[in-house]
């Protein structure tokens, strides 16, 4: 993944780097179009203000989900997507590698309705600290989403609309159990890249290769590493997992072109393989036996996941990958592209991709499988989530549509709620959709 220096948190990148991380302030009310007077910049600052969240009644009502007072503003949404839509910049390692991938695209019916609008809620501020890197959000319940906010991870709870700090990362974070190899001293003002949480751990990968360990009903921080000391050493992924003897053990992929993977149990490194460039995703199999690897080169790997060594390349895609994920069957497993692409793939055939599933304005920066195998969800940079029927092949989808960056999308474990982190100065929030119960079997057969 592209690296660069001194970043502050809460910007994104350099304007001359990177397009992606714009957001939407210059949504102002004045009918002039003039976004740079002091006198729009007070009245929409007190606008602001009154914006609260959004409920589903207020959307049935006609209400905007984001709260954007498009009646007052001097362009309409629809004028306004389309604005995005033509202007917005996918960052390319590789260029034109959004343009060269249309062609082998899979053409999907829109218009699925597997979840419905529940909430916008405002009092999270979701953000992201590298403009690649999309993994903020993460849901352990129907009710409970932990996410990152500036400096902290942050507790959501859907239930009592409250919001609760469980790690700040501003200042010293140091662990309070004693453990081989644990960092005792810990660290001074991580700057998280990647966030993962399971049940109840919760793992902060930092951009010098930092690694924090809490368990969310223990006091304090457990366990504290550093990857590596590699200059190019950022956490890019973290998954955590059951071994096969039930263990819990999580895998970090790194930028310094390692995969290292740990025990939880005995706080230790218990696995570590080195590729030729560096990993931006690593995804493991249901059985455990697998790993999907993908990073700066443009072909993916899959690999034996006790040894490291490939079993094969996966080749189709045009650019860097920075997302992955497996369907709960053990064969499906899906990457996620710059090239905008997200390719599906059959681990029995691997000649080629199964379908070539297109995004609308950039990469697919982050990919999830409901854990019943009925849907997948795709994210791209901003502004749009695809929701997919993966248990009809992928032919139909839902497209959530709103704007700002996004931080990253989960499902909840029992496949209720999704959730959306969007980071944006003036809109950012958490959107929960909750699945929908008008659907049924019979809309996959429409």
């Amino acid at each position: 993944m592209s690296h660069y220096e001194g970043e502050e948190m809460g910007h994104v990148a350099d304007d001359n780097e990177i397009a992606e991380g714009d957001d939407i302030m210059y949504l102002r009310g004045s009918e002039n179009g003039d976004t740079d007077s002091d006198s729009d910049d007070e009245e929409y600052d007190n606008l602001e203000n009154k914006i609260v969240d959004t409920s589903a009644a207020d959307a049935r009502r006609g209400q905007d989900i984001q709260g954007i007072p498009w009646e007052r503003l001097s362009i309409s949404r629809e004028k306004y997507r389309q604005t995005r839509v033509e202007q917005y910049k996918n960052y390319e390692n590789v260029p034109q590698s959004g343009e060269g991938s249309v062609k082998e695209c899979t053409p999907t019916k829109k218009g699925g309705q597997y979840y419905e609008f529940w909430r916008n809620n405002r009092s999270v501020k979701s953000t992201i600290l590298h403009f690649q890197l999309r993994n903020l959000v993460w849901s352990t319940s129907k009710h409970d989403v932990y996410l990152m906010s500036n400096f902290s991870v942050i507790h959501w709870s859907s239930l009592s609309t409250k919001k609760k700090e469980v790690l700040d990362v501003s200042g010293h974070v140091a662990p309070h159990e004693k453990h081989p190899g644990s960092l005792l001293e810990g660290f001074t003002q991580t700057q998280v890249s990647t966030l993962a949480v399971r049940d109840k751990l919760l793992i902060a990968g930092g951009f010098q290769g930092e690694l924090i360990c809490k368990y969310l009903d223990r006091p304090g921080v457990s366990f504290c590493s550093r990857t590596t000391y590699d200059e190019n050493a950022i956490t890019n992924a973290i998954e955590i997992y059951d071994s096969p003897s039930g263990a819990v053990h999580f895998m970090a992929s790194n930028n310094d072109c390692g995969v290292r993977d740990f025990d939880m149990e005995r706080f230790q490194l218990s696995k570590q393989f080195s590729y030729p460039w560096p990993v931006n995703h690593t995804s493991l199999s249901p059985d455990g036996k697998l790993l999907v690897i993908v990073g700066d080169n443009p072909d993916g790997m899959l690999v034996d996941s006790q040894t490291g060594k490939t079993i094969m390349p996966l080749c189709g895609h045009l650019d860097f990958s920075f997302a992955s994920a497996w369907h709960p069957n053990g064969h499906t497993f899906a990457t996620g592209n710059q090239d905008k692409t997200c390719r599906i793939w059959d681990a029995r055939n691997l000649s080629k991709s199964v379908a070539v599933l297109k995004g609308n304005l950039g990469a697919i920066r982050s990919i999830r499988f409901t854990s019943d195998g009925q849907f997948m969800a795709m994210a791209e940079p901003a502004d749009f989530v695809h929701v997919y029927d993966a248990k009809n092949g992928f032919e139909k989808e839902q497209e959530i549509d709103f704007f700002g960056e996004i931080s990253g999308v989960s499902f909840s474990p029992d496949t209720e709620a999704l959730f959306i982190g969007v980071w944006d100065r003036t809109y950012g929030s958490l959107l929960q959709y909750n699945r929908s119960r008008n659907y049924t079997y019979l809309d996959t057969l429409l």
